[in-house]
């Protein structure tokens, strides 16, 4: 591959995965391999609660975390609300933080792995397409629904990231969800075909052309490829062109790395991401929909551009946490506070 290519591609990589960051938890020290701060380490009587589960989807076991509120009692009904992780990223970081931030609120939390991705099955690994993505939420749901104490009518959904954008495409159809919620949106499909802030338009058929090779040579029985896996030093990451790149390379590789969590990808992969949008049909969406993101956040365009565009709901709200970027919303505890406290209120009015 032209290398100048593959630097584009994996900064848009970089881009796409970026979730949040700050000095967590070790994942070899807490019990649940959760890096965000403030994580469960023990369940404990009348507290929070997270229980490892593990379904099957399409013929694939899916791993997941589920949240239950203090003193959950599975005889009683309560809200509930799936929680899709960003590209690359894994149920043990900023998805669970907010899994277990809405539980302390009273609400059943279900954050799980993608299939092909985490800890979840699917050969081979890190493949990464957007209908896969979306019918991981709508697994979630099926799952979480049978769940005890859940009331399936009072279902929502939040997705972060890049699963925001999915959430988008999985809520246009799936009216079990009542309401959706996205923070720091990424529409992935954008991304991979135009470069992040639409830099890549001049090298889209040259990147397509990668994909389809990458395609043929899986088919043939050759390696599988892959964009975006590499090692960055501290100063190449220093002169990534944007925050999220930068910020998101950090809380990746170093304060909330995994095992578990990649930013590589399958290079066939982007023959459907390329063509999928998070925007396509978000008319459908005619449920209550409320956007957040960092009033600085260098991806706020993408939240923006989706918020205009959903049309079929007539409630309808942007929050912006004023100062914050894009990573920051995942990390930082003013910024996760406030996104905390308007997804409660938001939740309680609309389940």
């Amino acid at each position: 591959m032209n290398l100048k290519i593959f630097n584009a591609t994996l900064l848009a990589t970089v881009i796409g995965i970026a979730s949040g960051g700050t000095m967590a938890a070790d994942y070899k020290k807490n019990p649940f391999t959760l890096v965000y701060d403030g994580a469960i380490t023990e369940n404990v009587k009348g507290q929070v609660n997270i229980r490892t589960v593990t379904y099957k989807l399409n013929g694939i076991d899916i791993s997941a975390n589920v949240y239950t509120p203090a003193n959950y009692d599975s005889s009683k009904k309560y809200p509930t609300v799936v929680v899709a992780h960003p590209n690359g990223g894994v149920k043990e970081q900023v998805a669970g933080l907010y899994a277990q931030r809405l539980a302390e609120q009273g609400y059943i939390t279900i954050a799980a792995d993608a299939a092909y991705q985490g800890a979840s099955g699917g050969q081979p690994r890190n493949v990464d397409k957007p209908s896969y993505r979306i019918e991981d939420i709508h697994g979630m749901a099926d799952f979480i629904s049978k769940y005890a104490g859940v009331d399936s009518a009072r279902l929502g959904l939040l997705g972060i990231c890049g699963g925001g954008g999915y959430s988008l495409a999985a809520a246009q159809t799936d009216k079990r969800f009542k309401s959706i919620a996205t923070v720091s949106m990424f529409n992935s499909g954008r991304v991979r075909r135009n470069g992040y802030m639409d830099s890549q338009l001049n090298t889209i058929q040259t990147r397509l052309q990668q994909a389809s090779a990458a395609r043929a040579q899986e088919a043939a029985g050759g390696a599988i490829l892959y964009a975006g896996d590499a090692n960055l030093s501290d100063e190449q990451i220093a002169k990534l062109p944007f925050d999220l790149y930068r910020q998101g390379y950090e809380y990746y590789w170093k304060t909330h790395a995994h095992p578990n969590s990649t930013f590589k990808y399958t290079m066939s992969s982007l023959l459907d991401l390329m063509r999928f949008d998070a925007t396509d049909h978000i008319d459908l969406i005619d449920k209550p929909l409320l956007m957040i993101a960092g009033s600085k956040a260098d991806s706020l365009y993408m939240t923006e551009d989706a918020f205009a565009k959903a049309t079929g709901t007539k409630d309808k709200e942007l929050f912006l946490i004023n100062g914050a970027t894009h990573i920051e919303t995942y990390w930082v505890p003013k910024y996760v506070n406030q996104a905390v406290a308007k997804l409660g209120k938001f939740y309680g009015k609309t389940l």
